[in-house]
């Protein structure tokens, strides 16, 4: 019998075995995840922000708390004055709080709006690299307390969720798993070239816009809207630097904050130069690196930001100072504490307000004819006026009406016309004063004058010369003497208290030795015809360094060069715009000052003044307030006038100016009264005259209005006469 046998199979190859589809699935995902670790390594390590990223980050930081501060100081502003309105109304109300505590609080007052108004004025400067690092540690650390926190955090929201799904809203589940699907997406897509791949557009349909005068934009054309140009690049700083000798082909600058342009038009760039040369050695060639930008020196300004190499480069596309400014006190004539902040003369390339401060050092202003010296010098003294510590001291170089302003208005503690006996005379009281002064200082226990005690040693003295020539060019009468004595006073007269300002327009050897020139700590040089004398007033060398008063171009009245090494400041500058002559605006200041000064008890004749004592003993006359007439030819004392006569004598100044203005000899009480203003009264003006001699009213004719009662003027004139001793 057959025995079957099984049938054979065929052995076949083995084939290999496929990845089942949950295999395939997992191994996707393992990828995705490596994606996805590895993005959000990335995410926490801040990858995702670039440089610039972190620098705007940086810098806006830096502008939120420069506008914490400002808001914080317009707080302080607020709370000064109140203080110092609280101060006014007891002073008003006949409280004996003294001069010091109103003078306080306006000086607090005043201290307090300077401090914001250059904040105001001073913007935020480029971040550091130390800011910089600490805006990049700190994205860090608050992702990895996101990733920390955000899983558990989450965790109710998604509960929440798949709950609502379940009681009949799928839609949120649906809406839930779809945003998950899409953030794991864009977490873990592959990376390219290394760094992550951008995140995926999502078209969104807009309905478009119906235009009925639609028309194609002309290929290269910028919209109306794009942002402004730079007004520099990065590539044009390093040629500019290159071409200018500072940076070598070898070396290399490095960017800390890109250059954009700034809300007010103007651009700041912070760099590092090369370790061999400093900003210093920088601002020396700021005449040409000006010219490599192609602007002019008074458009650009390098300052120090920190290390020596560390560069912070403005520039600004129009020249600041092209247009003139008016002084910020016409704006607001409020009491200022000179000594600590100053007073405000006139501002730099930046647009930033220069204020000069009245202590430990003097001033030496100086320019041609027509260079706006004065003007510089009447911001510096009005302002001076305004601190009623201050005793002005003015010493008038012409026979003009210049400085009358601050006589007539009692501002001025002495005040005379050319006479170089008489100047002698006023340095020589001032010497013996600061013996009086250094007396004083051994008695409280100081070395120098500081700020608590000026009023204890009685105020600042401030001598103001005028065309300081008229007595110190050679040939002049008792010229060795008076300088004799400047050189004297600048040196050893400032720890007492006693400042100089000298204004000229010989800044010559001759006319400022440099054994005065060197105690002339503050130096402001407006336009002069050559080099030599720039170095005159600035220094020896300064012009071959790039201060060269003599190359201005174009020559601006008030424009200089400006160093005050207690300020920091060495600078061009322009002073404000203060005129006299047609707006009367120092006037107007100065009668602002008067009534500070006439409240705190500072005005000429209300205090013993031992200069102008010692000016009546050896002269026999009196200067105080520019003498009898208040124009600066001295007289009899007048320093022995009761306060009551002082007044008579102002009430007939005033009747018999309102005179002249009327235009006419005879006057009525009303029309007087009106054209004095202030606080006079008809029946006050009245009695002023009566008591000063001038009778009472008379009948008079007035042209128009017929016979009505009223003065003569030869009256109040002979009245005035007989009160001034004349």
């Amino acid at each position: 019998m057959a025995t079957e046998t099984e049938p054979t199979v065929e052995q076949q190859p083995e084939k290999a075995t496929e990845p089942s589809r949950g295999d395939r699935m997992k191994a996707a995902f393992g990828v995705q995840r490596g994606h996805a670790r590895a993005r959000v390594g990335e995410w926490l390590a801040a990858g995702d922000l670039d440089e610039a990223d972190v620098i705007q980050i940086a810098a806006e930081k830096k502008q939120r708390q420069h506008a914490a501060k400002v808001a914080h100081q317009e707080r302080a502003v607020a709370e000064a004055r109140g203080h110092f309105r609280h101060a006014e109304r007891r002073a008003e109300a006949g409280e004996a709080i003294g001069f010091g505590t109103v003078a306080t609080a306006g000086g607090r007052v005043a201290a307090a709006e300077s401090r914001l108004e250059h904040l105001r004025a001073t913007p935020p400067l480029p971040p550091t690299d130390r800011e910089i690092n600490n805006v990049r540690h700190g994205k860090r650390a608050g992702r990895a307390a996101i990733l920390a926190g955000g899983g558990l955090a989450s965790l109710p929201t998604f509960g929440t969720a798949i709950e609502m799904a379940a009681h009949g809203q799928p839609l949120v589940l649906a809406a839930l798993g779809t945003a998950a699907g899409y953030g794991w997406y864009l977490v873990s897509r592959p990376f390219v070239d290394g760094q992550p791949a951008s995140a995926p557009s999502i078209p969104v349909q807009l309905a478009s816009p119906v235009s009925m005068t639609k028309s194609e934009q002309p290929t290269g054309q910028r919209d109306f809207n794009a942002p402004p140009p730079p007004a520099l690049t990065v590539e044009e700083l390093d040629q500019a630097l290159r071409n200018i000798g500072e940076v070598r082909p070898n070396e290399q600058i490095q960017i800390l904050a890109v250059p954009q342009r700034e809300k007010d038009g103007n651009t700041t760039v912070v760099f590092d130069l090369p370790p061999r040369t400093t900003v210093a050695e920088l601002k020396k060639k700021l005449p040409k690196l000006a010219g490599a930008l192609g602007r002019d020196v008074s458009m650009v300004d390098v300052e120090k930001a920190g290390t020596e190499a560390r560069t912070s480069l403005w520039l600004t596309d129009t020249d600041p100072f092209a247009a003139t400014r008016p002084s910020p006190l016409l704006r607001k004539p409020t009491q200022l504490d000179a000594w600590k902040d100053g007073v405000p003369v006139g501002w730099n390339k930046r647009g930033i307000t220069i204020r000069l401060a009245i202590n430990n050092q003097s001033f030496v202003i100086a320019g041609t004819a027509r260079s706006g010296k004065g003007v510089g010098a009447s911001n510096l003294v009005v302002g001076a006026g305004f601190d009623p510590r201050i005793n002005l001291r003015i010493v008038a170089g012409k026979q003009n009406a210049e400085w009358n302003p601050y006589a007539k208005a009692g501002v001025a503690s002495t005040y005379f016309k050319p006479d170089p006996a008489r100047l002698l005379a006023l340095l020589k009281a001032l010497l013996a004063d600061k013996d009086r002064r250094e007396r004083a200082l051994n008695d409280l226990g100081k070395s120098k004058l500081v700020a608590t005690i000026i009023e204890q040693i009685g105020g600042l003295e401030f001598l103001v010369i005028d065309e300081l020539a008229t007595y110190t060019r050679p040939g002049k009468p008792l010229r060795e003497e008076i300088l004799e004595a400047l050189i004297e006073l600048s040196a050893v007269a400032l720890g007492a208290g006693i400042i100089l300002v000298l204004i000229t327009q010989y800044p010559e050897v001759d006319v400022i030795p440099q054994a005065l020139s060197a105690n002339l700590g503050a130096k402001w040089a407006m336009r002069v015809e050559n080099a030599t004398q720039s170095n005159a007033i600035l220094g020896a060398g300064q012009a071959g360094a790039g201060r060269d008063a003599s190359k201005f171009d174009p020559p601006r009245p008030g424009f200089g060069w400006l160093v005050n090494p207690f300020a920091g400041v060495t600078d061009l500058a322009r002073s404000f715009d203060l005129d006299e002559d047609e707006r009367d605006e120092i006037t107007m200041l100065l009668e602002k000052a008067a009534k500070i000064r006439e409240t705190a008890g500072r005005l000429a004749g209300q205090w013993d003044d031992p200069i102008e004592q010692h000016l009546l003993n050896a002269t026999g006359l009196s200067s105080a307030a520019g003498g009898p007439k208040r124009d600066g030819v001295p007289g009899r004392n007048v320093l022995h006038h009761t306060p009551e006569e002082r007044m008579q004598m102002d009430a007939c100044r005033g009747a018999l100016a309102a005179m002249r203005e009327l235009g006419r000899d005879v006057a009525q009480l009303a029309e007087m009264t009106e054209l004095i203003g202030d606080t006079m009264t008809e029946t006050r003006l009245g009695k002023l005259l009566r008591d000063a001699g001038a009778g009472g009213t008379v009948k008079v004719d007035i042209d128009g209005v017929g016979r009505v009662n009223g003065y003569q003027k030869a009256d109040i004139a002979d009245a005035l006469s007989l009160l001034e001793g004349n």
